[in-house]
This record gives structure tokens, sequence and C-alpha cells, in this order.
């Protein structure tokens, strides 16, 4: 055995346990300058972390806030059109009037299809349930049966999802047939 290992050498002359202390001790304060530096480490981080969330949600609020900003400025110009034809209603004939109404559906129509808006006019196409709501069902002897005769009031669809069915008059077939 060592004398280490019985204890005895310790305080022996030329022993190294001074320097094995000194060199603990050393370790020591070196494991906790890096506990330290990594703490501030962790402690940025978190702090970058909450940042980047509270900006994400101020981003998504702000999102949501004007979501329709630029859908409104493709709108404007058929509301000024509305308004100019409201303020000089009285004093415009029949022919000028349709004319302004002519154009301000053409606007309208210009900024639905700016953003995706699709028309469905299904005049004379198949009747289906998933686009279209039937009104009613008509008698027709030119139309396919089960098609559609009439559209009452136009549909909708945005990017594929439908907006408002289109409402039909259905054709059925005649009783003879």
């Amino acid at each position: 055995m060592t004398e280490v290992e019985t204890g005895q050498g310790a305080d022996a002359p030329g022993a190294t346990a001074p320097d094995e202390l000194s060199q603990l001790r050393a370790e020591l304060e070196a494991a906790r300058e890096q506990l330290v530096q990594h703490r501030e480490q962790v402690l940025r981080a978190a702090a970058e972390l909450d940042n980047i969330r509270k900006r994400a949600a101020r981003d998504v609020e702000q999102a949501h806030r004007y979501a329709l900003e630029k859908f409104v400025q493709e709108l404007l110009p058929a509301v000024d059109g509305l308004e100019m034809a409201v303020a000089t209603g009285a004093r415009a004939d029949a022919a000028s009037l349709a004319a302004g109404q002519e154009a301000t559906l053409k606007l309208l129509h210009k900024a639905l299809e700016r953003f995706a808006v699709v028309t469905l006019d299904p005049q004379g196409e198949p009747f289906d349930p998933a686009r279209h709501e039937a009104m009613a069902m008509q008698e027709s002897p030119t139309a396919e049966p089960h098609s559609v005769l009439q559209v009452v009031q136009r549909g909708y669809e945005l990017n594929g999802r439908l907006l408002r069915p289109a409402r039909v008059i259905v054709a059925r077939g005649s009783e003879n047939t």
C-alpha cells in the first residue's frame, strides 16, 4: 500500500497534497466561471426567445388587423363611382346612370378577380348540390333534366372554397317524357 492509501503520508515532507488542493481549487474556480458564462448564455437565449414570441404575436395581430387592407383598397374605386352616381343622380339621364352602374359593376368584378374570388354562373350546367342551391324545379321541354335552367343569384368561391352557393331553378323533364 502507498502512503496516500493508508492515510499516513499526507503530512509527510514532499507530499503532493497542497499541489493537488491548489489544482482542485483552480478547477473549481474554472468550473464556476463556466457556470456563470453558461447561465448568462441561457438567460440571453431565453430573453431572445421571449422577444421572438412577442414579435410573432405582434405580427399575427397586425396581420389580423390589416388583412383586408388590400381588398378594401381595390373596392374603393367602386365606392367612389357609386358616390358620384348618387351625387349626380337627380341630374343624370337613364342612359348615363346605366353606364355608371355597368362601370361600377366591372370595377367590383375586377377587384374580386384580383383576390381569386370566382363567380359561379352555372346556367345550363348539371345541378350540383355541393355548389348550387335549388330554389325551385320547373318543367322545360328544351333543357336536360336536373340541369340549371335559370340562375336566380350567382354563387362565389374563394380559392376553391364555396363562399355562397348559386341559387338556381332546376329543370325537370316534362311529364310526357
